[in-house]
């Protein structure tokens, strides 16, 4: 499918309008609230005691933190690296600390993503439109190049890793894929995936560049490993125990909604008809890649990620899969299928990705559900909203303040506590705390008036 001259150009806005789009829809997320209290100089905030108004707690969310402190934070008490809050914060400094503007950070690395996969499309004289617009409408990769995470970082530096590695054979080509790929892991660990394939492929290829990207890869390998010391036992039980068969059906089942979303979730009782059609076309689109010597390559490349989730998984015993991970190998999916998809074909993926997308923006279904149970408490105005605290204060409560107005009268419940008298009820289950505390509202709705 060649796009007409110049038509590659029309992407660009179109993927700009999208990306805002779907950052300013999405509901504000668990995970989110890590990145912005650990920014904001309390990785773990101290919510008043008792009844408080969500508009008295709004600085909790704009303050700053120093580098030290973020990187003291990170090694204290979680699990990731600290590249990208560090670029959060000088982001948060120059644009401000909103939520959406944190977001915004995230949809410039991901176009910076989209421009380095442009560039490899044409090294390899491959269809630039479809490559990208297959990349953007897959729900994984749209999904994480909108949210305040480490992600749509790790994607833009492992593209251009790739890039620098393919496009000239020279020192210090070699030297820039390095530093890519060094960097993208210490945006996020699981990054390293993608590096690590490129340079096995290197060192076989000539093992003087494969050597120099090495050497420029270490000096984040070590700071990676120096924080990884100190982490590796903070979050014990986040993933369930390791086996093989429920492994491998997670990852098919969250390989399928990277690329496709929960579509199916939208089909009522046509669930599994809907989920077996496209398990065909996405079977069909890697048969048709794996016909050609340049599909076969990206669809090795697209397979480190889920190859070294299952590594980790048998070596810590745990299963580190899910859409957030997978959709490293997403953009090399792209790169395989589009330029070899038949028309039809390739309509009807592109078709199921913006249904997915839009699905990604509006389908409470797959959102989380502290922005939309902060707006369904906002129906009893003046009542006290009783929420659960959750494991640390962090993931329950900073969404759904975030979504809640001003004036909504707020208390944070621990295991054990009860909700008062005539108060509305938010039955959130998002962690094991939470749980706890939802089971005993005796409320079977997300949210419970009084």
């Amino acid at each position: 499918m060649r796009p007409r001259p110049g038509a590659a150009w029309l992407f660009w806005p179109s993927a700009v309008a999208l990306l805002l789009l779907a950052a300013w829809l999405r509901g504000p997320e668990y995970d989110e609230a890590y990145s912005i209290f650990l920014t904001a100089g309390h990785a773990r905030p101290a919510w008043p005691q008792g009844v408080f108004t969500a508009g008295s707690v709004r600085w909790l969310y704009a303050g700053h933190a120093s580098f030290w402190r973020i990187a003291h934070d990170l090694r204290q008490g979680d699990v990731h690296p600290p590249l990208y809050f560090w670029a959060l914060e000088l982001w948060r400094r120059a644009a401000g600390p909103g939520w959406f503007t944190a977001r915004l950070l995230s949809v410039g690395f991901t176009l910076a993503g989209l421009a380095g996969l442009t560039r490899i499309a044409r090294l390899f004289r491959l269809p630039v439109l479809p490559v990208l617009a297959m990349a953007l409408l897959s729900y994984g990769f749209c999904y994480t190049g909108i949210l305040a995470r480490p992600y749509a970082l790790v994607q833009a530096l492992n593209i251009w890793g790739v890039y620098f590695a393919l496009a000239e054979r020279k020192p210090r080509t070699a030297l820039a894929a390095g530093l890519c790929f060094g960097a993208a892991a210490f945006a996020d660990y699981l990054g390293v995936f993608t590096g690590a394939a490129v340079l096995a492929w290197m060192l076989w290829r000539g093992w003087r560049r494969g050597l120099l990207a090495l050497v420029a890869m270490l000096p984040f390998l070590a700071a990676c490993f120096w924080f990884f010391l100190a982490q590796h036992a903070s979050r014990n039980g986040q993933f369930a125990a390791f086996a093989w068969g429920p492994a491998l059906a997670e990852m098919a089942r969250d390989g399928g909604a990277a690329l496709f979303g929960g579509l199916p979730l939208y089909a009522g009782r046509l669930d599994g008809v809907v989920a077996a059609l496209l398990a065909a076309l996405a079977l069909a689109g890697f048969g048709f890649a794996a016909r050609r010597v340049e599909g076969r390559g990206f669809l090795l490349l697209a397979a480190a990620t889920p190859a070294g989730l299952l590594a980790l998984g048998v070596v810590f015993r745990n299963t580190p899969i899910e859409i957030r991970y997978l959709a490293f190998s997403l953009p090399w999916v792209a790169l395989a299928i589009a330029p070899v998809l038949p028309r039809v074909l390739l309509a009807l993926w592109l078709g199921a990705g913006g249904v997915a997308v839009a699905g990604l923006m509006l389908a409470p279904a797959t959102m989380q559900p502290q922005g939309r149970a902060a707006r369904l408490a906002a129906a009893w105005p003046g009542a006290v909203v009783a929420l659960p605290f959750g494991n640390d204060g962090v993931g329950v409560p900073g969404p759904f303040i975030e979504a809640a107005p001003d004036a909504m009268r707020i208390l944070l419940l621990r295991p054990g506590d009860a909700a008062p008298p005539g108060s509305v009820r938010v039955a959130i289950k998002a962690d094991q705390s939470s749980r706890e505390v939802a089971a005993t509202m005796g409320c079977a709705a997300l949210v419970c008036g009084r």
